[in-house]
């Protein structure tokens, strides 16, 4: 039986993971990222992955650096025949190179748009219509093996990236599946990816990716807070405080006195600011300090003048 290893850290790995089990695939060992401090009192915490991975009495593995000869050894004594990736680092040639049958990877774009960390983020934040999942074979460059196979899933206007993240995680499962199904039955066809035409990239996220612009339109800035939502969150500064803004509605038509930047509110019912095409109504949001509200909770107990 065809023995694999899986690679992940998040709970979009668990899907994976668990969806393997249950297709009764034969898996010998995980490995997923070293415990870290979390929370309040920084008590070590375990992945998601590893959480998962010992109620299912699977051995697991937490190495510092992937390229330490004694992780290598300790890999090579599970003899994988099939290495599975989802939603973890990088891994060095050593690693990815080592089984007979490949290692595959599980990204959550249609390839090659959108490579990098953060696929889902920007596909929403830059508005697209369509995304979905990829998996293929690794190779030097990082997602840039040739394909397996690919899913396509819709994004609504209203879809924040934590909506697409649960509807790709499912179906990433199913691709996982299908994926290690198809190269146990010899019968799958990588092709190597277009790189025709150019493509979108999702790099990192930092904080000044969320900063909110009201200078830009009204759909960037809506595209923007979806696909922060529900981390790291879009922010503005709000009469000298941060604030995490966690839902917004864009409304095109122009208030004269409300120009680019200029906050406006009756005091009870609406919070809103203009933008370069009309205005946008701030829905919920979390004050600095405060818990998330909806503006209607905040206005009712926050006093302040423009």
């Amino acid at each position: 039986m065809m023995r694999i290893v899986f690679f992940g850290t998040p709970d979009f790995a668990v899907a994976s993971l668990e969806a393997l089990i249950q297709a009764n695939f034969n898996v010998v060992a995980v490995v997923t990222a070293p415990d870290k401090p979390a929370g309040r009192g920084m008590q070590l915490q375990s992945s998601a992955v590893k959480q998962f991975a010992e109620t299912q009495g699977l051995p697991v593995l937490q190495p510092l650096k992937l390229k330490d000869p004694a992780f290598v050894e300790e890999l090579n004594l599970y003899k994988p025949d099939l290495q599975v990736i989802v939603a973890f680092r990088m891994l060095p040639e050593v690693i990815w190179s080592l089984p007979p049958l490949g290692t595959f990877n599980l990204h959550g774009s249609l390839l090659p748009n959108y490579r990098g960390a953060a696929p889902i983020h920007w596909a929403v934040i830059n508005g697209e219509t369509e995304t979905g999942v990829s998996t293929f074979f690794l190779q030097q460059e990082i997602d840039t093996g040739d394909l397996l196979f690919q899913e396509k899933e819709l994004i609504s206007p209203t879809d924040t990236t934590g909506d697409v993240y649960e509807r790709l995680m499912r179906k990433g499962a199913k691709l996982v599946v299908k994926t290690a199904q198809a190269i146990q039955a010899n019968d799958f066809h990588p092709q190597p990816q277009d790189e025709s035409s150019p493509m979108k990239a999702a790099p990192k996220l930092h904080r000044e990716t969320g900063q909110l612009h009201w200078s830009k339109t009204g759909k960037e800035i809506g595209n923007l807070v979806r696909g922060m939502n529900p981390f790291p969150s879009a922010h503005t500064e709000f009469q000298g405080k941060n604030c995490k803004v966690i839902c917004v509605e864009f409304h095109p038509e122009p208030i004269p006195s409300l120009g680019i930047g200029i906050w406006d509110t009756d005091q009870k019912t609406f919070l809103r600011v203009g933008c370069k095409d009309g205005y946008v109504k701030i829905l919920e949001w979390q004050m600095e300090g405060k818990k998330k509200m909806k503006i209607e909770d905040f206005l009712r107990g926050y006093s302040f003048t423009f």
